[in-house]
């Protein structure tokens, strides 16, 4: 009698059956090995055997029936969470810089999913959202699925002579890791993981209550509300905020030709227009994104380094340097044309008026997840704001032409042919888009150069035009994300003060700001959040 011929479906049962094993040491070898740093992502890192290892695999070896359902699905559960921490802090680390710190960071969520959807459009974010989604319930029914290959069938002696094998490596293992901090071969990375991961949960708790303090003690409060910003009296400041503009476009030479160049060139117009300029150095509490904790540090004077700071400085009643200028007679405005939805935060600020997306008349076509090119933002402040006949104006601006993707780059135009930004429209169709731009991280690289050359023309061009009787204040909210600096980047950011009144450029210290549109070498730039402290006390007269 023949035998009977196996199909195919009892052949991938077979094949499967022989690789469960494998299969379920090899993943837990892999997320307990990857680094959580992508600098650290390297082949080496991946060939070493953590410590865990052996306790993993003695639990699932020793237990029976019910206490072996149990720890399956524990430790499937355990390693899916680590494996998600370790790629949220791959995310955090590329673009910040920094872990990810899941009681303060939930909101990146909702923040990349409207940078996600401006730059590839609604229909391909939701498919990369799905497909991300059905990775992981992949990932757990794998993990699930091969831990089911130390399932015992019956009570042999295998499993206490495997047991006690496994037992022995693990006292060994974790002694080699206490006595020597790990061989390099052997490590313990992944408890090392999870305990700095608890200690920041910790430190993050025990911030609420440090930050609190710092709120409370404003050093503003020794000046007399009647003698700040006096000396700034009729003049319009113009506060700047210039996205991703970072101390490697200046000194990076894969950049600081280009922007070199393009600064020295904006100071020539300046000259020409009669004004001055000055330029330092701060830093940055963020890199690469989350530019709201750089704006909320400058305008506070508290250094504002997590959500949980800026949410707590939110609902404070710590004044803002704009609440400080209305309360010192100033028209106080903001111009964001990346709001383009409710902004509760802004009723901190004290805004006499705010110019979001919605309502700075853009008619154009968008750049991406770019509103409108820095152009149209301040040819519709200049005719919304300055040109009216009101009382002198603080505004804060926020311009995001340099803003990721970086494609496509608008060009300069004729300031009187901007109206409604329909002009726009054939810049805003050209190029290639984001995911062809994003293939090549040469080409990266050289459209965030276009961008920042592209944003630093477009204001050397309008203070020339417009700059009289105005304070003007340029600074970078951030250095760009880890793919254009390059691992290990300082959170420096240039500074630059512009106006037509040379006598208040006086007022400034010396050691600290240089003459013209390039900043010069400092052994330590201040801090961001010690501007607004400087820029008061310098400027408000004792009489």
């Amino acid at each position: 009698m023949k035998p009977r011929k196996r199909s195919a479906f009892e052949y991938i049962g077979t094949v499967a059956s022989v690789l469960r094993l494998p299969c379920a040491i090899l993943a837990a070898l892999l997320i307990l090995n990857l680094p959580a740093d992508p600098s650290d992502m390297a082949g080496a890192s991946l060939l070493r055997i953590p410590v865990e290892i052996f306790p993993i695999t003695l639990l699932l070896v020793i237990l029976n029936g019910s206490y072996f359902r149990i720890a399956r699905w524990l430790l499937t559960i355990a390693l899916t969470i680590l494996l998600l921490l370790k790629l949220a802090d791959i995310g955090t680390y590329s673009a910040f810089s920094r872990p990810f710190n899941p009681i303060v960071d939930g909101k990146l969520l909702v923040d990349g999913w409207i940078v996600l959807n401006g730059s590839v459009g609604p229909t391909n974010a939701y498919a990369l959202v799905i497909a991300a989604l059905l990775c992981i319930v992949f990932v757990i029914s794998l993990l699930f699925w091969s831990f089911g290959a130390f399932r015992k069938a019956d009570t042999g002696r295998w499993p206490l002579i495997l047991g006690t094998g496994l037992g022995i490596a693990s006292l060994g293992a974790i002694a080699v890791v206490h006595t020597n901090h790990g061989s390099g071969f052997l490590e313990a990375s992944a408890t090392s993981f999870v305990t700095d991961r608890v200690t920041l949960l910790r430190r993050s708790l025990a911030d609420r209550q440090l930050f609190e303090n710092l709120l409370a003690n404003d050093p503003i409060d020794a000046i007399p509300p009647g003698r700040r910003l006096n000396a700034l009296n009729g003049k319009d400041v113009i506060l700047v905020f210039i996205e991703s503009y970072g101390e490697s476009a200046l000194h990076d030479p894969r950049y600081a030709g280009v922007i070199g160049s393009r600064l020295e060139k904006v100071e020539r117009q300046l000259h020409e227009a009669g004004l001055s300029s000055r330029s330092s150095w701060l830093v940055s509490p963020t890199s690469g994104g989350l530019s709201w904790l750089a704006h909320g540090t400058l305008l506070s004077g508290v250094w504002v380094d997590s959500q949980q700071r800026y949410d707590q400085l939110i609902a404070s009643d710590r004044p803002s340097l704009n609440r400080l200028f209305r309360e010192a007679g100033w028209r106080s405005v903001a111009v964001m044309p990346a709001i383009t939805m409710d902004w509760p935060e802004a009723s901190y600020f004290g805004y006499d008026a705010i110019h979001a997306a919605n309502n700075l008349g853009y008619r154009g076509k968008p750049f991406n997840w770019v509103t409108m090119p820095d152009q149209y933002t301040l040819s519709a402040f200049q005719l919304s704001e300055r040109n009216q006949l009101h009382r002198p104006i603080m505004a804060e601006i926020a311009l995001i032409s340099s803003h990721a993707p970086w494609t496509p780059i608008p060009r300069l135009l004729d300031w009187s042919t901007i109206d409604d930004g329909i002009v726009f429209n054939e810049q805003a169709t050209s190029g290639d888009p984001p995911d062809v731009v994003w293939r090549d991280q040469d080409r990266i690289r050289a459209q965030y150069l276009a961008s920042i050359d592209y944003v630093l023309e477009v204001l050397g061009s309008y203070m020339a035009r417009y700059g009289r009787n105005a304070v003007f204040i340029l600074l970078g909210d951030h250095q760009p994300a880890n793919i254009i600096t390059g691992p290990g980047a300082s959170r420096a950011v240039p500074v630059h003060i512009v106006t037509d009144n040379p006598d208040l450029l006086g007022r400034l210290d010396v050691t600290r700001w240089t003459p013209g549109m390039i900043p010069g070498q400092t052994q330590q730039p201040e801090r961001m959040d010690k501007f607004r402290e400087e820029l008061v006390r310098r400027f408000s007269d004792p009489h």
